[in-house]
């Protein structure tokens, strides 16, 4: 199992966003880059004290990552990092696939030619990310890409939708995107997106989009994650 958390966060500063949700990005972030791990289990002292935030803000924010299914309750551990099954991650890329295609048809429909270009930059900064292969810089810039999506398709709802379904699938996602090979296939991936898109091309943008989250999805849940993925199914039904 997991061990406990660790002092591996950095304190907050406290700025003009609401703490709390600086705090559940920070949560986020240390959950997307690998920080905290499947079955991790959260203890609120050593969390105030590595983000330097009162016992009641960390408290808040813990309540609404649970309500999105991000961590749950396991009897005698608290709150751990909510752990998937090969089959429910499966489903998540499945739905996932479903809105990012939705969304990449709606952008075509809806957004201006500024929205288009754009994202083109979003597109250039994400394909440098991937370059770079930080997994950090990558997890950045496909939110900032796909938030521009979903800002000109008129549908932040399935921006919200996308962003808690990726941090449900985190772990098997960051080992996914550390891989050079998905990497590169990611950017030519991105380019035909972005190449659909300036032609205004919705159907072709939909599948498109389609393709990179099954591209994804195969990615994360090849063969050589049967055995992880396994393993964390079994660790569930033992806590049960």
């Amino acid at each position: 199992m997991p061990g406990d958390v660790v002092a591996k966060l950095t304190p907050l500063r406290y700025e003009s966003a609401p703490l709390r949700n600086q705090i559940i990005a920070s949560l986020r972030s240390a959950i997307e880059t690998g920080v905290l791990q499947p079955g991790a289990r959260l203890i609120e002292r050593d969390l105030c004290e590595q983000l330097s935030v009162s016992r009641t803000s960390l408290r808040e924010a813990l309540r609404e990552l649970q309500a999105l299914g991000v961590l749950s309750s396991v009897d005698n551990r608290g709150l751990v990092v909510g752990m998937l099954t090969a089959e429910e991650a499966g489903n998540v890329y499945s739905i996932r696939a479903v809105l990012e295609a939705l969304v990449a048809g709606q952008f075509v429909e809806l957004a201006s030619d500024e929205e288009v270009d754009q994202l083109s930059g979003f597109g250039q900064t994400l394909k440098k990310a991937y370059a770079s292969g930080s997994v950090e810089r990558i997890i950045t810039a496909k939110r900032a890409f796909y938030d521009c999506i979903c800002t000109g398709a008129q549908n932040g709802m399935a921006f919200d939708i996308i962003n808690g379904l990726t941090l449900r699938t985190s772990s098997l996602r960051s080992r996914s995107l550390a891989r050079k090979e998905r990497q590169a296939q990611s950017v030519k991936e991105i380019d035909a997106i972005l190449a659909a898109i300036e032609a205004r091309n919705a159907e072709a943008a939909k599948s498109a989009a389609a393709a990179h989250v099954g591209n994804a999805a195969k990615s994360a849940l090849g063969d050589d994650d049967a055995a992880p993925v396994a393993s964390i199914k079994t660790v569930r039904r033992r806590s049960a």
